[in-house]
């Protein structure tokens, strides 16, 4: 590390989740005199990462803006490291590269870095669930990003653990929590009353409504396994009128069209634009149930109690299955009906459940700028 200059430290975001779970960390950086954090935005999701952004207050330095419509990953991968070679050769002082999870934008940011010898450290590292196809491409993305970084910061023991099996080196590993949680305490009071309000010009009311909050997008469920969840759906929301079904459509083409197509005219089924983080968070604290593919809410969902079916047929975030907080439901429209209606079957107090987000204490962001500390001091 440079002497009698500021550290120059470059965070790499790209999508929601990503910005949502980095923020807190730039924010904790910045508040270093010696440190200038820098943060790259490549907008693998523009509207949605620029958005969250907002949120937090923060505005990227540098912006690769490599969102088309339908892209294959090929297209997407090759835009980007020619996006990371040309900006690693013009600027080639960064003292580190701050990667978030499992996403393309993080695999490739890494694998720049790490082709022009800048240390690479890995927030989230060491989720598995050893299955290439589930999901995909993360499980590989991740897999690779763990080769090539200096330091792994994994959230749960469990992490950990798949790290040390791997023969990554204890001494590179630090047990953080998840940064996600410490996000949601980043949500100010102003926030939550500007989230109340927003979700109310949706004409939804988190006070008398029973809500049922669904968001699906993932890579592996487009095609035959959407249309099976959106089926399951129709079923739920038919058999169970009491509720309303809020479901923020993914700007994707390959979900969205499909989405509209099969839920549209629904009374009880409320197809909305994506919402503000505080928002989503305000109406998943409020909401009877959820049913996900979503990573980062199945990190949210323990600290709300909230019961949450992942439709996946893997996951990679055990700990909340085994908290009791998630199940596996998969794309399978019969299961997910039934554990569906075992929770709508119950009042919304007899399913909370009361249990330590496995995901971490808020403190993630000091946990890491602490090892970030030591790993320079050990040099």
């Amino acid at each position: 590390m440079r002497t009698n200059k500021k550290s120059r430290f470059l965070f790499v975001v790209g999508t929601r989740p990503e910005v949502i779970k980095m923020a807190p960390l730039i924010l904790q950086f910045r508040k270093e005199k010696k440190y200038k954090a820098i943060l790259l935005n490549t907008q693998q999701q523009k509207e949605l990462s620029d958005k969250t952004l907002k949120f937090f207050k923060l505005k990227s330095d540098i912006n690769f803006n490599v969102m088309t419509a339908d892209q294959t990953l090929l297209d997407l991968q090759s835009k980007l490291l020619l996006k990371f070679q040309n900006l690693f050769s013009k600027v080639n002082n960064f003292d580190g590269v701050f990667v978030q999870g499992d996403t393309m934008s993080a695999f490739c940011a890494g694998l720049s870095a790490f082709y022009h010898h800048i240390p690479v450290f890995h927030v989230e590292a060491g989720l598995r669930s050893y299955n290439l196809g589930e999901p995909f491409p993360e499980e590989a993305l991740r897999q690779m990003l763990t080769r090539i970084s200096s330091l792994h910061f994994a959230p749960t023991q469990r992490a950990y653990d798949a790290l040390l099996k791997e023969n990554v080196d204890k001494k590179n590993i630090a047990i953080t929590g998840n940064t996600v949680v410490d996000a949601l305490g980043c949500i100010a009071k102003d926030a939550v009353a500007a989230a109340r309000k927003n979700i109310a010009k949706e004409k939804i009311d988190i006070d008398k409504q029973n809500i049922v909050l669904i968001t699906v997008h993932r890579r592996e469920n487009h095609g035959k396994r959407l249309i099976q969840i959106l089926n399951a759906i129709k079923v739920l929301a038919n058999k169970f009128s009491g509720f309303v079904f809020v479901v923020p459509v993914h700007p994707n083409p390959n979900v969205k069209d499909k989405v509209y197509q099969s839920l549209s005219n629904i009374k009880n089924i409320k197809l909305i634009q994506p919402l503000n983080y505080p928002s989503l968070a305000l109406l998943a604290k409020n909401a009877h149930l959820i049913l996900t593919d979503s990573g980062g809410i199945q990190e949210e969902a323990p600290t709300f109690g909230l019961p949450t079916l992942v439709a996946r047929y893997e996951t990679e975030r055990k700990e909340a299955i085994e908290a009791g907080v998630s199940k596996l439901v998969g794309a399978d429209e019969k299961k997910i009906i039934l554990e569906a209606s075992k929770i709508l079957a119950k009042s919304r107090a007899e399913t909370r459940i009361k249990v330590a987000n496995p995901y971490g204490d808020g403190r993630a962001s000091q946990k890491i700028l602490k090892r970030v500390k030591a790993f320079f001091d050990d040099k």
